[in-house]
């Protein structure tokens, strides 16, 4: 039987998640997670390990990998690009990597009622008054691309002014107080990054063949690790 699954690793925040997936079907066969600070370096291959088992398949049955691109965390990314790619490597299958904003978005949209009638700006904490951001539309179409973001009561006016705004992701909060007057201004709470939602856009990719290169691969850090002068406001 040829390989037919789809694995797919986030580790862009504390929570070290893995899903595998059925290629083409796209079915969701096994989900695991770990919400453990500081846990990635030590139970990603075991957590894997585990899904393939609990699932009844094994490595070989892979028919690719998929990694969590960032923005996020500096030493998450790079283990979980460094497992991905081992793995490529190893089975000789093509590396998938999935932007960490559009893969919040997509995961918030396809879980709202009504999900046309917003636009969607995941928030990732990147210390201080900043975040990492973007805005979507329902679709996944990109209105702002990922972009550090200082946060200020004037962040995102052109687009609360027209139409809500659904906010969300470990940063999300720090804007919420500069915002509260404005009724377009909409958060949720407790959204983290799965790999689920990195896997759904990835089987996508998949299908258009839109591999990595697996010895050059590096995440998309959006920022150098310990940066201090920030980029301008987004209006």
């Amino acid at each position: 039987m040829p390989a037919s699954l789809l694995l797919s690793l986030e580790t862009s925040s504390p929570i070290c998640s893995v899903a595998l997936h059925e290629v083409p079907t796209a079915r969701l066969l096994g989900h695991s997670e770990l919400r453990l600070d500081k846990s990635h370096s030590t139970h990603l291959t075991v957590l894997v390990q585990q899904l393939l088992e609990n699932t009844g398949h094994v490595l070989a049955d892979l028919a690719a990998v998929a990694v969590s691109d960032g923005p996020g965390s500096y030493t998450g990314l790079r283990i979980g690009a460094a497992a991905a790619k081992g793995l490529c490597f190893a089975l000789d299958v093509p590396l998938l990597a999935v932007g960490t904003l559009p893969a919040l978005a997509h995961q918030v949209a396809a879980r709202t009622p009504r999900a046309e009638a917003y636009l969607y700006a995941p928030m990732l904490d990147a210390r201080r008054q900043e975040v990492y951001t973007a805005l979507y539309r329902a679709d996944g179409t990109s209105l702002l691309p990922p972009s550090n973001l200082i946060l200020a009561p004037e962040a995102l006016a052109e687009h609360l002014a027209h139409q809500p705004v659904l906010c969300f992701g470990s940063g999300a909060a720090k804007f919420q107080p500069l915002v509260a007057a404005n009724p377009n201004a909409l958060f949720l709470a407790d959204v983290q990054p799965t790999a689920v939602s990195t896997g759904e856009l990835a089987l996508g990719a998949y299908q258009r063949q839109e591999f990595q290169d697996v010895a050059y691969y590096e995440p998309f850090y959006l920022k150098e690790v310990y940066t201090t002068t920030p980029k301008t406001v987004i209006s």
